[in-house]
């Protein structure tokens, strides 16, 4: 799984493809797996660092660098266009389009652009990044989050340095990439919230429905999930709201804020939970980022609802005869407690 809000949401796959080099440069472990303003057309060229970009905002930036240009020793950020939405602050969940390219050549890093939606995303609806700021990232730099807070969302930023700069210590130097390589990072963030990591939903819980688990929720604590007795698991996806939630729908491409507790059908054992890595974690809903069944069973739901879901492995780790689930039906409660 890729560890990214300080929790850990269920094997995301495609940005996982995209990001492979960046996973490799960044020394941290797979758990499963700005200053001066641009202009409005996001063109202004950087008279320091020779760097220009170009392209409209909601589409993929084009990123020329001057052949003589040296990468900066320390993380230069620049507003390329200013946003004029929500301001971004440390511990807010965003959700943003990211490129990335070394400096010479045309290796590219990252790039979210390239990503279309699987799942149930709509029309134009593509991959993004979403992150809570101010928390280690295993595919976003510190450096790179750090130049969005105090920034409004709907901009474009640029960050840009040496590979030392940007990763710091975090670096691998078996990545093939040396400290003194320059890098280039485009921003360009959607939309921010702020939810409490401690948030989790209220209200009447529904009892669960006949063949399916039972869920004790205490607060501020992981749910307690009871397998049935006898009970065969399900070959198809299973899923009950628990508790109702008021507020808005959750649509394909939306970053989805959730506690949630995972166990395994066949002996009933806790393999995850938000709650062991320090709350509500973030991701995005319908696109692919995550396993199938959450994005089918997730999309269309409220912010305030609770689900249970009981997910067979061809919508779950089926696919990744690497995975020690691989093999297992995965039962999940699932807090939606926001969205960005």
């Amino acid at each position: 799984m890729l560890q990214s809000q300080g929790g850990r949401p269920p094997h995301p796959r495609s940005l996982a493809k995209v990001g492979r080099r960046v996973a490799a440069a960044l020394a941290v472990p797979a758990l499963l797996f700005t200053a001066a303003c641009g202009g409005s057309d996001g063109s202004e060229g950087s008279p320091e660092t020779a760097t220009k970009v170009s392209g409209k905002l909601g589409q993929e930036p084009e990123v020329t660098v001057a052949k003589d240009a040296e990468a900066p020793d320390e993380a230069a950020t620049r507003t390329v266009t200013e946003g004029k939405g929500d301001t971004m602050a440390k511990g807010d969940f965003v959700r943003m389009d990211v490129f990335a390219r070394m400096t010479e050549g045309d290796q590219e890093l990252l790039n979210t652009w390239n990503q279309q939606g699987g799942g149930k995303a709509g029309e134009g609806v593509h991959t993004q990044m979403v992150v809570r700021l101010g928390e280690e990232q295993q595919m976003l730099p510190t450096s790179v989050m750090d130049a969005l807070v105090g920034e409004k969302t709907g901009g474009r930023f640029l960050v840009e340095g040496t590979a030392k700069a940007i990763i710091g210590d975090r670096l691998n130097p078996q990545a093939g990439i040396d400290e003194s390589d320059g890098m280039v990072w485009v921003v360009d963030p959607v939309a921010a919230t702020r939810t409490d990591a401690k948030a989790e939903v209220s209200g009447e819980q529904a009892e669960t429905a006949k063949g399916l688990p039972e869920v004790e929720v205490q607060k501020q604590k992981a749910a307690t999930i009871t397998i049935p007795k006898g009970e065969k698991a399900p070959k198809e996806l299973k899923q009950q709201v628990l508790v109702e939630g008021d507020g808005p729908e959750v649509k394909a491409g939306d970053g989805l804020i959730a506690q949630y507790t995972g166990v395994k059908w066949e002996d009933g054992e806790k393999f995850d939970s938000s709650w062991d890595h320090g709350g509500a974690t973030a991701f995005q809903i319908g696109t692919g980022s995550v396993v199938k069944g959450w994005d089918d069973a997730l999309v269309g739901k409220k912010v305030g609802d609770r689900v249970l879901l009981v997910i067979p492995p061809q919508l779950a780790y089926g696919g990744n005869p690497q995975s020690e689930l691989a093999k297992n039906t995965l039962v999940f409660v699932v807090d939606i407690v926001g969205k960005v």
